[in-house]
């Protein structure tokens, strides 16, 4: 699985371009986020929720790579931190285009979420 680029608004795997907000799993599936599961606690989907967190992990997942945003506006909540860190799951947040280049790069079982706008 592949990232071939993102622009505000959109990115594209595997040359497929995507007008949404992306998860992609350990299988290599790309499916939309579901960031409801963080905006009904927050009202926004810039923090990501422990409900989300726990839709994101897969088990045996080593590594998460978060795509913050063009400008790096999205964290994680204090609750999906600690739920992560429990299961030994590794967060890195970027922005979107610094992410986009850890995820390609990325080695052993790496699931990667990745916001398109802010």
């Amino acid at each position: 699985m592949k990232i071939n680029a993102s622009e505000f608004g959109s990115i594209t795997v595997d040359g497929t371009t995507f007008p949404y907000d992306v998860l992609i799993r350990l299988s290599g599936e790309v499916v939309k986020r579901k960031k409801r599961l963080s905006k009904q606690y927050y009202g926004t989907s810039h923090t990501l929720s422990r409900d989300e967190a726990e839709f994101v992990y897969e088990q045996g997942c080593e590594t998460l790579v978060v795509g913050a945003g063009q400008y790096g506006n999205v964290h994680l909540s204090p609750e999906a931190a600690e739920f992560l860190a429990d299961r030994h799951c590794r967060v890195v947040l970027q922005p979107t285009s610094e992410a986009i280049k850890t995820y390609n790069q990325a080695k052993g079982r790496t699931v990667g979420l990745f916001h398109v706008t802010c």
